[in-house]
């Protein structure tokens, strides 16, 4: 949950933007499977929609504010952007311009700070305005 309390002021930094979005994908380390010792929160493996939005809102309610969607139960959309265990996307006039490394190891929001700060000097430079005496 650190990682998604860094994600959401990152988010509420940049604001002004973007817009920022959660996709919660199946659990990584459920409770009655590969379970982690330090996991702040025991959620069973997902069997149906409901158990995975069930365990999205818990997300959204630990670290509020963030637009949260679920995969499929197919897993269409973790299976589409490599995103097991957690990934960081930039996707913009639907092309993925910025495409972080796969999580735990390759999560890294410094990266996704300085993309952000750079397309933020671009956005800067291009709102220049030209006047004629």
């Amino acid at each position: 949950m650190r990682r998604l309390a860094s994600f959401r002021r990152l988010a509420d930094q940049y604001a002004d933007i973007v817009d920022s979005l959660l996709v919660y994908i199946e659990e990584a380390h459920p409770s009655d499977g590969w379970a982690s010792s330090d996991a702040p929160y025991q959620i069973p493996r997902h069997r149906c929609l409901e158990d995975r939005l069930r365990a999205a809102q818990l997300m959204n309610t630990t670290v509020p504010g963030s637009m949260v969607v679920v995969d499929t139960m197919e897993n269409a959309a973790n299976a589409a952007y490599g995103a097991y265990f957690e990934r960081l996307y930039i996707v913009k006039d639907e092309v993925v311009v910025y495409q972080g490394g796969r999580g735990p190891e390759g999560y890294r929001i410094s990266e996704l700070r300085c993309w952000l700060e750079r397309y933020r000097s671009e956005l800067e430079g291009s709102r220049a305005v030209v006047v004629h005496v």
